[in-house]
């Protein structure tokens, strides 16, 4: 048996049809955390038929089934990632890997749309102007707010993250950046994801994430 590097939470709202390829790909030394956040569709009992260890978070928002995985996290790293499978987890060892070999305290997977509908346009542009933003406010080389990403579990759990919608990524990166942490990037790919995506599928969700990002900024 393989013992666990790090474990990947995997926030899931409805996503029982991606979850069997995400966690078929998922790399050897990586164990995956379901955090069930309300789904309608069976994701929990998917997720638990394939052997993983699934939690459930009734407060909804990403934040929160995020904040949920990491509690119960226990390897020395922990990753984040989607599970709509637009991204794949086999990357997960080129964004982890600076983290536990020491070389970076926050790894985050900056996206590379494979295709035109893999990352809608409306959403692309709001993510470069908040990383724009970012730059200029804390310094460090930031081109994208992904989900993928990888840090020290002890070292996030003192960041104090208290936002637990969607601007909880963000925070991350900001208290992260105040509190002196050396941060990288690693270029991932980004697929058209499973089923409709609850931030970029619609303006209206885009601009859900952008009021929540928004307000973590101010």
């Amino acid at each position: 048996m393989v013992q666990p590097m790090t474990e990947v939470v995997l926030p899931v709202l409805d996503e029982a049809r991606a979850i069997p390829w995400v966690i078929e790909r998922m790399p050897p030394g990586f164990t995956p955390i379901v955090v069930d956040n309300g789904s309608s569709d069976g994701s929990g009992h998917v997720a638990e038929a394939l052997g993983v260890r699934v939690l459930i978070e009734p407060r909804r928002g990403f934040g929160a089934a995020c904040h949920t995985g990491l509690l119960a996290a226990r390897t020395d790293v922990v990753c984040f990632m989607d599970c709509d499978a637009s991204l794949d987890p086999a990357e997960l060892v080129d964004v982890a890997g600076p983290v536990l070999a020491g070389e970076a305290d926050l790894v985050l997977g900056a996206r590379h749309a494979v295709s035109p509908d893999a990352w809608p346009p409306h959403a692309r542009v709001a993510n470069a102007v908040l990383a724009r933003r970012v730059r200029r406010l804390t310094g460090v080389a930031v081109h994208d707010l992904g989900p993928m990403r990888a840090a020290h579990r002890t070292m996030l759990m003192d960041l104090g993250l208290a936002d637990r919608r969607f601007g909880w990524p963000l925070e991350m990166v900001l208290r992260a950046a105040a509190a002196g942490w050396r941060i990288e990037e690693r270029p991932v790919a980004y697929q058209p994801r499973v089923g409709r995506s609850k931030v970029t599928g619609t303006v209206r969700g885009t601009a859900r994430t952008i009021r929540d990002m928004r307000r973590v900024l101010a």
